[in-house]
């Protein structure tokens, strides 16, 4: 069994399903993209909003070949609602990141400037921005919903609009940046590449990580007038050609998804030697670095009025973070914050377990998941299992009734990605004190700062109290994304919002990362992202595991995304009601 260190886990590594890149091919690209700085900074700004239409154009076009692909590659059950689930995490959110940043790349082409939308400054001070819903569309597909971004104190509402856009306004020199891409959603690769071309100004390389690397080729395709301009150059391979990129002399910048251990290794070296590099705060790289690492993400849940249908619905809510991606995300809710004494946890606790009951199993198709399973149900026996444990597959298991007292347990400080959950709980005096000590509980004792979730009943937001402790909630916790009665992945997938670790971090202690994505309104001063959606949404949502019509949604969305109107609204809405 392999050891389990705090942070993320080590993530064995895969064979791909492409050739790796040789080694003076890799060199190669480097020289390519360089060669071609003065060609990206001479590219207007009409032109690159040109090359954003056409990449929504492409992917639009790849969308069918490269979710074929991952059907194969993941081993997805063919017949099954979850074939098409890649529509979901490739295609769809590429075309809305390059559809959103051509938007806005218009907007300030045609004014010199960008408008803020809705503002509002907050009870701390702190100027939040409504970036969703964009349109009439965002309010139809996704009713009651919304996404804020809040910026860093100081920032008033009077000099907002100066801080949008500063390398529109001020494009920086280009450099050439390397991009490590995810291994577990194939859309983070192609939208980091966008965001550093875009929105850094910089010409990439991008590494596919061998566990997704199926996707490469329709990134590639997708991303043609990119790669023909010569300012992207997409290659293959694993930790051998990671070292060699990251410590290539040409490389200026890194932007990487992915573990702490492999941000540690790049920064400050491999092995004993780089664990020493760290403790004597002894840099080796130091490049330019940006990443996205993960948490262990905390859902609370604020005790209230439920009905039983309450808890069946949020029991499936909180299942399908699990079922999702079979739990290969870095925002699968891992730890869930219940009030002891509240006479409502059972019933929540059974709506968890009707739904993992009832769920597809699936393959485990991420390295070591096995491997980090065991490690978990080692540490607790007493887990509960769900679904098949054979042909490549690792049950969906809940792990309930962890002392929060024991700051050590490995369910608090390490992420499992593995469709492992647990949950844990609070003594409070009451719903309000519980809040209170749950933001505590998971900005101290809960591995670090991407994403967090809160549960609240509507009613329960009528109390004045209840609805300021929600508020303070939301200020308090330290996240990049706090979302209130969604998943938090929803965010990720809009695009509007940040996606990022809460600032702060440096490279010593780096938890979730440094810097941010997606952000397709270019705000330059982002401290986090709220979303928030309805208790109980009207349609349900893509990734339950009862949706009866996910495959054909997951399609119907991205076909929509592509090209937004009536017209292919009306397949999308029948899709959806069906669920």
């Amino acid at each position: 069994m392999s050891a389990v260190l705090a942070g993320n886990p080590l993530i064995p590594e895969a064979d791909g399903f492409v050739g790796h890149t040789a080694a003076d091919v890799v060199d190669q690209a480097v020289a390519e993209v360089k060669a071609h700085l003065q060609t990206w900074k001479d590219t207007s700004l009409q032109a690159r909003i040109t090359l954003l239409q056409q990449i929504v154009v492409e992917t639009a076009a790849a969308a069918d070949g490269w979710v074929e692909a991952g059907i194969d590659a993941r081993k997805l059950q063919r017949g099954t609602t979850v074939q098409n689930e890649d529509y979901l995490l490739g295609p769809w959110p590429t075309i809305r990141c390059a559809r959103l940043m051509a938007a806005t790349m218009d907007e300030f082409a045609k004014n010199g400037s960008l408008d803020t939308g809705p503002v509002r400054t907050l009870p701390n001070g702190q100027v939040a921005a409504t970036v969703f819903p964009g349109d009439l569309f965002d309010k139809l597909l996704f009713m009651g919903h919304s996404v804020e971004i809040w910026m860093e104190p100081g920032v008033t509402q009077p000099e907002l609009a100066a801080t949008m856009a500063p390398t529109l306004k001020d494009p920086p020199a280009p450099k050439v940046a390397l991009v490590l891409g995810a291994g577990n959603v194939s859309a983070i690769s192609a939208t980091d590449v966008l965001h550093k071309l875009f929105v850094d100004n910089e010409v990439v390389v991008l590494k596919m990580n061998p566990v997704n690397d199926y996707a490469g080729p329709f990134i590639e395709a997708a991303f043609k007038g990119l790669v023909d301009l010569g300012v992207l150059r997409v290659v293959y391979g694993g930790v051998q050609a990671g070292v060699q990129l990251t410590s290539h002399e040409d490389v200026q910048s890194i932007h990487m998804t992915g573990s702490d251990k492999t941000h540690d290794a790049i920064v400050f070296g491999p092995g004993e030697a780089g664990h020493a590099n760290k403790q004597e705060r002894a840099i080796q790289n130091h490049r330019e670095m940006t990443c996205e690492l993960g948490n262990v993400s905390p859902v609370i849940v604020v005790p209230g009025p439920w009905s039983a249908s309450d808890f069946a619905q949020q029991g499936e809510a909180i299942a399908s973070q699990i079922t999702a991606n079979v739990g290969f995300n870095c925002i699968t809710a891992r730890v869930v914050i219940n009030h002891r004494s509240w006479d409502g946890r059972s019933q929540l606790l059974d709506g968890v377990r009707k739904s993992l009951s009832a769920a597809l199993p699936r393959h485990a198709y991420y390295p070591g998941a096995r491997d980090r399973y065991d490690s978990f149900v080692a540490a607790h026996p007493e887990a509960e299992r769900f679904g098949s444990d054979a042909d490549g597959k690792v049950p969906y298991t809940f792990i309930t009734g962890v002392d929060s007292n024991d700051s050590d347990d490995i369910v608090f400080n390490t992420e499992a990605f593995a469709p492992v959950m647990a949950e844990t709980t609070l003594d409070a005096a009451d719903p309000v004190a519980f809040l209170k000590a749950a933001v505590e509980f998971s900005n101290n004792q809960v591995w670090g700062t991407l994403a967090a979730s809160i549960l609240v009943h509507p009613k329960s937001l009528k109390d004045p109290a209840m609805a300021a402790a929600v508020e303070q909630a939301i200020a308090d916790l330290r996240y990049g994304t706090v979302a209130v009665n969604t998943w938090a992945g929803l965010s990720f997938l809009l695009m509007q919002g940040t996606w990022g670790a809460f600032p702060g971090h440096d490279a010593f202690d780096i938890q979730s990362g440094t810097g941010w994505v997606h952000n397709t309104r270019m705000f330059g001063k982002p401290q986090k992202s709220v979303i928030r959606a309805p208790f109980r949404p009207m349609v349900k949502p893509a990734w339950f595991p009862s949706h009866k019509k996910a495959d054909v949604l997951s399609r119907r969305i991205t076909e929509f995304e592509a090209k937004p109107g009536w017209l292919a609204l009306m397949p999308l809405t029948v899709a959806a009601m069906l669920g």
